[in-house]
């Protein structure tokens, strides 16, 4: 008998779920209905970087789970045939301001890639070798590279996953569904009741759960980001992207686009109209590395929110009170890294029943949901 499966939301978590609930061994047991409105979600309004590895977080099960992340994408990759519009291996400069610092950061480097294939190969670069691999930059910084970053399109990503699922056993309904106090799915056609249902509602997720009597520890976050349209030559491609020390990251697009982004609003919550001073300052601090920049060209400000927990780690589990529902979310500003792998371990949860420890990634569902 086929099980109905629901995911409520599509960003990151959900469409990645939907996508190996498709392909994993045991996807032609179930059918897939996944809803989304999509109004705000953070994947879609996203731009970013995958390369957790030199982060300055010491939070063991946030590294492990980054770590896990950035591996599963080349899997993924491959899984979904996913474009280079979607996701690119392009390598990440990482720079600080303080040159024993960077030393530092570059001898922790060296450790971490002994026993760590996926990040490639690592090496310290002067200010002119930075210019020489990224010729755009007109102030270069120096800094460290590790092969294995990635750049990744938020919003092609999630495209891609669902077009990929759509072939076998994803229905997609855009619209903005709620539970009932039993589990129901409440539709625009009427409730719907299903045998398992993934919550993935991000910051919205404390409206979600609040017909089952259940409170969320979970805050809004508004990030910001522009697009600009840079000249470039086409032998500037697949440029690697930047993460400078206390700046905006700077990532370059094939084609000319450049991405600059994103700010952390705690005040923004789910405003999401984009503001005048969080353009000029994400536009300066690309300029203070790119000086030709102008504000001509500027093509698009996107706008999304995050959700963030009070430790600021992701979170993924099964409800205790109502077994048939799995949630994940809490992703912050990690979530292009994060969320694949908790939408993995929860689309590997319904079809199979050897599941790794959670433990290791997450603290118990109780932490965050009670």
């Amino acid at each position: 008998m086929v099980k109905q499966v629901a995911i409520i939301g599509g960003g990151i978590i959900g469409a990645t779920a939907a996508f190996y609930l498709s392909y994993l061994k045991g996807h032609e047991s179930v059918a897939v209905t996944l809803f989304d409105e999509d109004t705000g979600q953070a994947t879609k309004a996203a731009s970013g970087i995958i390369s957790p590895w030199l982060s300055k977080r010491r939070n063991k099960r946030w590294y492990a789970l980054a770590k896990q992340g950035a591996e599963l994408y080349q899997q993924l990759v491959n899984d979904a045939q996913l474009s280079a519009n979607a996701y690119c291996r392009t390598g990440t400069i990482v720079t600080r301001k303080d040159h024993a610092d960077l030393l530092d950061l570059y001898h922790e480097a060296e450790i971490k890639a002994a026993q760590t294939p996926a990040m490639g190969n690592v090496e310290l670069l002067s200010s002119a070798e930075v210019k020489r691999r990224m010729p755009i930059l007109t102030n270069p910084p120096e800094g460290v590279f590790v092969s294995g970053g990635a750049r990744i399109d938020g919003q092609h990503f999630v495209a891609e996953l669902l077009a990929n699922a759509q072939q076998e056993n994803l229905a997609v309904v855009n619209q903005r569904v709620s539970l009932d106090g039993s589990g129901r799915v409440l539709t625009e056609q009427g409730p719907r009741q299903f045998d398992r249902i993934i919550v993935a509602t991000g910051a919205w997720m404390h409206e979600t759960l609040k017909p089952l009597g259940l409170s969320l520890k979970v805050r809004p976050q508004k990030g910001q980001l522009i697009d600009l349209l840079v000249d470039m030559p086409a032998s500037w491609d697949n440029m690697p992207v930047m993460m400078p020390e206390s700046m905006s990251d700077i990532i370059p697009f094939n084609h000319g686009k450049l991405v600059v982004g994103a700010t952390h609003e705690n005040d923004g919550g789910f405003d999401l109209t984009p503001k005048e001073a969080a353009k000029n300052q994400l536009f300066e601090n690309a300029q203070y590395f790119i000086e030709q920049l102008s504000k001509a060209q500027i093509t698009d400000m996107r706008v999304g929110t995050r959700a963030y927990t009070e430790d600021f780690s992701p979170f993924f589990g099964i409800l205790p009170t109502m077994p048939s529902i799995l949630v994940g979310g809490g992703l912050g500003s990690s979530g292009l890294t994060t969320g694949p792998m908790i939408g993995y371990h929860l689309a590997q949860s319904i079809l199979s029943s050897h599941l790794v420890d959670w433990n290791h990634y997450t603290k118990p569902i109780g932490t965050y949901i009670s």
